[in-house]
C-alpha cells in the first residue's frame, strides 16, 4: 500500500490507536480526516490541519451525514478505517449484563458494518480503494470477563473475511488490523505487558506499506494470540485469562460493571488487559 498519496478517513480517530494512525498517515503525506463524536478531540485535530466529521456509529443517520460530508469534501476518498469500539466488562450470571453485551455488539461490530455499508458504493464505484477493519487480539484469544467485545472482534473477523471475498474484482480491498494490548489511555497501569503506542503505530505503518499489503496486519507482540491454537497454546492461555475472571468475580467487582475504556462508541481504543 502506497501511503504517501492516499485520502484517508479514520472513523473513531479521535484518541488512542485511531489517532496515532492517522498523524502516521499525514506524516507520510497522506490526506487525512477523523470521525468521531469527541467535540474537544475533533476541534485540536482540526486545529492539527485534520479534516474532521462528527459522527456517531450505533446510528444510521449519522453515519449517512458523515458520509455524504466526507465524500463532499474529499471526492477522491479511497482509504476508510474503522477503529470504533468499546470494551465492557460483564458477569453472565447477571442478566443485567445484557445492556453491556448490546452496546459492545451494537458499536464493535454493527458500527463497523455500518460505515463500511456507507462508504462500499463510493469505493467500488471508482474501482480502487481499501477497507482498514480492526479487531483484536482477544477476537482469537478470549478475555472471559469480557465476553461480548471477543465475540464482536471475532465477529468483525470473520464479516472482513467475507467482505474480502465479495468485493474480490472491484479493485477495493480489505485489510484487518489486529492489536495486541497497546499502552493508551493509561492502560500500561494495568497491562504491564501492553506495547508502547509509539512502536506499535510504527510497525502498523510498516506492515501497511509492505507490497503486497498483508490481508492481517499483526505486529510482533499480536502472533502469540493470532497462533495459539495452531500453535497448540490455546488452553493454557485462556485457562490463565480465565484466573482474572475468578479474581474479579471473588473480588465483588461484577457487582458494579466497569467501564476498562471509555464508553462512547468512538473511542480508537483498542485495549486488551492481562492479554499476556
Amino acid at each position: 500500500m502506497d501511503l504517501s498519496h492516499r485520502t484517508v478517513l479514520v472513523v473513531g480517530g479521535t484518541s488512542g490507536i485511531g489517532r496515532e494512525l492517522a498523524r502516521r498517515f499525514a506524516a507520510a503525506g497522506s490526506t487525512v480526516a477523523v470521525g468521531g463524536r469527541n467535540r474537544g478531540a475533533l476541534a485540536e485535530l482540526a486545529e492539527e490541519g485534520f479534516g474532521t466529521f462528527e459522527v456517531d456509529v450505533t446510528d444510521g443517520s449519522s453515519v449517512a451525514a458523515a458520509r455524504d460530508a466526507a465524500l463532499d469534501r474529499y471526492p477522491g476518498l479511497d482509504t476508510v478505517v474503522t477503529m470504533s469500539g468499546v470494551m465492557l466488562m460483564e458477569d453472565l450470571r447477571d442478566p443485567a449484563h445484557f445492556e453491556a453485551a448490546r452496546a459492545t455488539i451494537d458499536t464493535n461490530l454493527l458500527g463497523t458494518i455500518r460505515v463500511i455499508d456507507a462508504f462500499t458504493p463510493h469505493l467500488v464505484g471508482r474501482g480502487a480503494g481499501t477497507f482498514v477493519t480492526v479487531t483484536s487480539g482477544i477476537a482469537f484469544l478470549p478475555f472471559p470477563p469480557m465476553p461480548s467485545y471477543a465475540a464482536s472482534k471475532a465477529a468483525v473477523h470473520a464479516y472482513s473475511e467475507a467482505l474480502r471475498a465479495q468485493l474480490a474484482g472491484t479493485g477495493v480491498g480489505v485489510v484487518e488490523l489486529v492489536p495486541p494490548a497497546v499502552a493508551t489511555a493509561g492502560q500500561e497501569k494495568v497491562n504491564p505487558h501492553a506495547l508502547p503506542l509509539d512502536a506499535f503505530a510504527s510497525e502498523v505503518m510498516e506492515l501497511l506499506s509492505a507490497d503486497p499489503t498483508p490481508d492481517e496486519i499483526l505486529v510482533q507482540g499480536v502472533l502469540m494470540h493470532r497462533w495459539a491454537e495452531r500453535e497448540g497454546t490455546y488452553d493454557d492461555l485462556v485457562a490463565q485469562r480465565s484466573r482474572a475472571l475468578a479474581m474479579g468475580l471473588t473480588s465483588g467487582e461484577h457487582r458494579r460493571p466497569r467501564r476498562e475504556a471509555p464508553v462512547t462508541p468512538l473511542t480508537g481504543t483498542a485495549w486488551e488487559p492481562y492479554s499476556r
